[in-house]
């Protein structure tokens, strides 16, 4: 582990069906079997210690170019690492961080004050979390000799780099939006959750349990995740303790819209699982509609639902993910 001394103050729709998960491997380097480079850090925001990950094909070395820097957002319920970098044993490649460092890509991501090994009081609101990335992306920008970089948030760490994009536009690259919430209007998955308001603005952390994480893998569609995956998340998960913060909770059932759309300078991947109920189609074409940036596009993924990263599907997500941060320049006319 590493602890560091930085201490910071025209459109297009695009609806892809599931790729065959040996399509898109195939794709992948050859050295796709290799060990990957990795390395944990520690930064702080005033008195919380924050704990990031970082995974590349190889070390970095002085005078060789510089990867592309992505950064994962992750939710309200699971930490960075079980995530985006689950290995489920028997069942294929999970984990987006090995995906992507093979891609070629500086792959970090972070567990936010509440989460994981970045133990902190308070309820890690989404403000909250917009403070940590800044926090973080300091560290990573420090490291990296990069100061803009992609993101990819997921579920209400799509609302945290949502956000942050907002308030620290400098930061941004090209941003991936996935399970996004805008309004909230007509989400059953929102309405359900509303239901313990009271308790969300009385209490700092809510109880999170095995059952609590199997039921991501069934509630909006049975069959768009391989049941392997849920009992390799809860062993992954469970050991941080059975609660986690109800900020993100309180905020998507009593504070949205979060994100200004039309304050969101970056171009935006905005991706929705086919059965995903934490928001309607409608609101988020409504979110999508109002970005200033023509560099935008909107994909649902096939048969997938809240977490397509942890789903059958998930090779149609890296497929339209590195379609994206790929794109060639745009010649400006």
């Amino acid at each position: 582990m590493v602890e560091h001394p930085l201490a910071p103050a025209a459109s297009r729709r695009t609806v892809m069906a599931g790729l065959p998960l040996a399509a898109v491997t195939a794709a992948l380097p050859a050295t796709a079997a290799e060990p990957l480079w990795t390395r944990q850090y520690q930064t702080r925001k005033d008195a919380v210690t924050l704990t990031l990950y970082r995974k590349r094909q190889t070390a970095p070395r002085a005078g060789e170019p510089k990867l592309p820097v992505l950064f994962l957002v992750h939710g309200s319920s699971v930490s960075a690492l079980p995530s985006f970098d689950l290995a489920v044993p028997g069942a294929g490649e999970y984990s987006l961080m090995n995906v992507f460092a093979r891609f070629g890509f500086d792959v970090w991501t972070m567990d936010f004050a509440g989460y994981g090994r970045s133990p902190a009081p308070g309820n890690a609101d989404i403000a909250a979390g917009v403070a940590d990335l800044r926090a973080g992306t300091a560290l990573v920008a420090h490291e990296t000799g990069i100061d803009r970089f992609h993101f990819f948030g997921e579920s209400s760490g799509a609302i945290r780099a949502g956000a942050f994009a907002v308030a620290e536009p400098e930061r941004v690259d090209r941003l991936v939006l996935e399970a996004f919430t805008y309004t909230g209007k007509g989400s059953p998955t929102l309405g359900k959750r509303a239901e313990q308001l009271a308790y969300y603005k009385t209490h700092d952390r809510r109880p999170r349990g095995e059952d609590m994480i199997r039921s991501i893998f069934t509630r909006d569609r049975a069959g768009t995740s391989d049941l392997r995956v849920a009992d390799a998340l809860v062993k992954a998960e469970m050991p941080f303790g059975d609660s986690v913060p109800t900020g993100t909770y309180l905020d998507m059932t009593a504070n949205l819209p979060l994100v200004d759309p039309k304050r969101v300078q970056a171009p935006v991947l905005l991706i929705r699982g086919e059965y995903d109920g934490i928001s309607t189609e409608v609101d988020l074409l409504d979110f999508f509609t109002q970005l200033p940036n023509a560099d935008r596009q909107y994909a649902v993924i096939a048969g997938a639902a809240h977490s397509i990263v942890m789903g059958v599907n998930r090779a149609g997500l890296w497929h339209t993910m590195h379609a994206f941060l790929t794109m060639p320049k745009t010649v400006q006319i």
